[in-house]
């Protein structure tokens, strides 16, 4: 549509300030992560051609190296022993808290990175740290990623691992948690293990979730920029990830699923400057009117992923602890 074809509001060139409402920390997060100018450093550069595998290993390995980065202050507090395994031929990283008790539980974790990055040794970090979090063994799926590994071999390997540990535990046992593009496969995990008759995990933790791979929401036009995490939308990223599938299709878009055939209860969680918002909060409200039980929370200032250690990145964490330990099932 051309833009004069458009309706919308006009805003006027401004500098919008960080808001005094939220903790120093995390005021001091946000401005870390902007130049002098106001300009988000976090701008990524164009991304190769679907076919360029040298380009696409040298962008994964840039940008794998910031996520690293961003996890390096949990590092010295991670307790966890960690072992490499194979759960339904998925490459996993089982991750065992010190002093675990019986292992009757299980937190499956599924790692961001917008379906593309992410994968090796931040996943096992994820898979410690969740497990240290929730005092419960966790099992990080490192799926394989385009461009070499498109739709649906991610979901595949989520699937798998999901299945392979229904064999060890009871399905209200286990809890599917991920943020970013890990909300999207956790979700689309669910809606696949449904459809395909396995039974429904006890619940999702879904933090900061890529529930519309469309990127329809509202909040990709009005964070644009002000999300520093991530200023800009992911739509070539989704499109080498889809390969040509509908990108509204519910196992890559969970957003559009029906939720009334059955979905766990559901832990959602974004911030007002997250690009991905909206993703939150329709996915909130699809599954309240499909009466599914959903907590929303919405942090104030907060951008994708959190501030990186503020207070309020303790609240969240708090919040995550206490949802998670009341949908254990036994």
């Amino acid at each position: 549509m051309a833009d004069q074809e458009m309706r919308g509001v006009r805003v006027e060139a401004r500098l919008v300030p960080f808001p005094q409402s939220i903790s120093a920390e995390a005021q001091a997060s946000l401005a870390a992560r902007v130049n002098p100018d106001g300009k988000t450093l976090n701008l990524v550069d164009d991304v190769p051609a679907p076919d360029d595998l040298v380009g696409w290993a040298a962008m994964k390995a840039r940008v794998d190296g910031v996520i690293l980065d961003m996890m390096a202050p949990a590092r010295p507090y991670l307790r966890a022993s960690v072992e490499t395994i194979s759960l339904g031929g998925a490459t996993v990283y089982a991750a065992t808290p010190e002093g675990a008790g019986a292992d009757d539980r299980a937190y499956l974790d599924i790692h961001g990175g917008g379906l593309v990055y992410g994968a090796g040794e931040s996943c096992l970090l994820g898979a410690q740290m969740r497990a240290d979090q929730h005092g419960v063994r966790c099992y990080a799926v490192d799926y394989r990623m385009p461009p070499e590994h498109p739709y649906p071999a991610a979901l595949d390997d989520c699937l798998a691992a999901y299945r392979a540990l229904l064999d060890r535990y009871a399905p209200e046992n286990i809890i599917i948690g991920g943020a970013s593009a890990g909300g999207n496969l956790a979700a689309a995990t669910a809606l696949r293990a449904r459809d395909e008759g396995l039974p429904l995990p006890a619940a999702l933790v879904l933090l900061t979730p890529e529930l519309d791979l469309t990127e329809s929401g509202d909040t990709f036009e009005t964070n644009r920029t002000f999300d520093v995490i991530l200023p800009k939308p992911l739509l070539p990223l989704n499109r080498l990830y889809a390969a040509g599938h509908p990108l509204e299709h519910p196992y890559l878009s969970p957003l559009f699923g029906d939720f009334s055939k059955g979905f766990p209860p559901s832990f959602l969680q974004a911030g007002t400057r997250d690009l991905f918002l909206s993703n939150t909060v329709r996915m909130h409200r699809a599954l309240r009117r499909a009466g599914v039980p959903a907590e929303l929370h919405i942090f104030e200032g907060m951008p994708h992923g959190g501030f990186m250690g503020a207070p309020e990145d303790m609240e969240l964490a708090a919040e995550v602890s206490r949802f998670v330990a009341a949908h254990w099932g036994g």
